[in-house]
């Protein structure tokens, strides 16, 4: 009888046991759904340029899949790395720069030091580095990125293309132009034969190498690379979106360079356009010190032009 009563407490706490489990796996299951949603969502506002709208989205995402999974899983510090990309890419630099090390710290323990997941996140901890001026911590962890990427994937790869282009706009953010251009054209190279000569991450290095040329005065090497890298974002996000907005202002400064002065501020205008349809978004999500910051830069940006028109005007 002891016995039988035994076998009936474990055969109800097993099936307790199971009931658990099936709960925590639909839960988790609705989470990833939620999760799958809410990330497209963020990624087709990204697509359109609006960064800060695709934030609460990337955010809503972190919190779900660090409850769901766990604070160290591979997933986590993928959803870091995306919501840290798009602080940067907006200017919020200092909550983007925690956010890469942590996500690089979990790849680290998890994937290992020389996995490809590592070394795009050291290469966008990298890019933080070099946009802030911190070229000196830069260089080594795109050096980094670029060897494990060479070893593990081969030299062909799109993500070799990548790290190369990255470690080249090092170069030329500190004046190693000699350095960088063999680098862009390597990567150049490797783009086009891994992704195609019409692909968006091909458009980057296209526009990356027409930017050296131009800031070394090689103006007539530099405009047809432009207008290509152009004509690829135009087609892929259509002619208002922020993407777009950076060559129009790159090949700005090249017409004024060759005092093609009307077709210069007209094309300044249209960049500066786009950008203002930012605005918006901007002093709705920003706080204080992110809307002085926003438009210090703008105004950066057009007295930059301005001084480089001069610069360039008849005497």
């Amino acid at each position: 009888m002891k016995k039988g009563r035994t076998i009936g407490v474990l055969a109800i706490l097993a099936l307790s046991l199971s009931l658990i489990f099936s709960q925590a796996v639909i839960g988790q299951e609705q989470a990833l759904d939620e999760v799958k949603r809410l990330n497209q969502k963020a990624k087709e506002l990204y697509g359109e340029g609006k960064y800060s709208e695709a934030i609460p989205y990337a955010q809503q995402v972190l919190t779900i899949v660090e409850k769901a999974l766990g604070k160290d899983h591979p997933n986590v510090a993928t959803s870091l790395n995306n919501l840290a990309g798009l602080y940067k890419v907006i200017g919020r630099y200092s909550e983007a720069e925690p956010l890469y090390k942590r996500a690089l710290e979990i790849r680290e323990k998890i994937r290992g030091s020389e996995h490809p997941d590592t070394a795009i996140v050291l290469r966008m901890l990298a890019e933080l580095y070099r946009v802030t001026g911190r070229y000196a911590e830069a260089e080594p962890l795109f050096k980094r990125s670029l060897a494990i990427v060479e070893k593990a994937l081969g030299k062909d790869h799109f993500s070799v293309a990548a790290s190369l282009n990255k470690l080249a706009v090092l170069y030329e953010s500190t004046g190693r132009y000699a350095d960088a251009e063999p680098l862009h054209k390597r990567a150049l190279e490797i783009m086009e034969k891994a992704l195609g000569r019409e692909h968006l991450a091909t458009a980057i290095i296209i526009d990356t190498l027409a930017e050296l040329y131009r800031v070394t005065g090689r103006h007539a090497e530099a405009e047809p690379l432009y207008k290509r890298a152009l004509e690829i974002r135009e087609k892929a996000y259509g002619e208002k979106h922020p993407a777009v907005a950076l060559i129009l202002k790159n090949l700005a400064f090249l017409y004024a360079a060759t005092e093609r002065h009307p077709e210069s501020q007209n094309l300044f205008k249209r960049g500066i356009s786009i950008d203002d349809l930012m605005r918006e978004n901007v002093f709705l999500l920003f706080n204080e010190k992110q809307k002085i910051s926003y438009m210090n830069q703008k105004e950066g940006s057009i007295h930059a032009f301005m001084t480089h028109t001069v610069k360039y005007m008849p005497s």
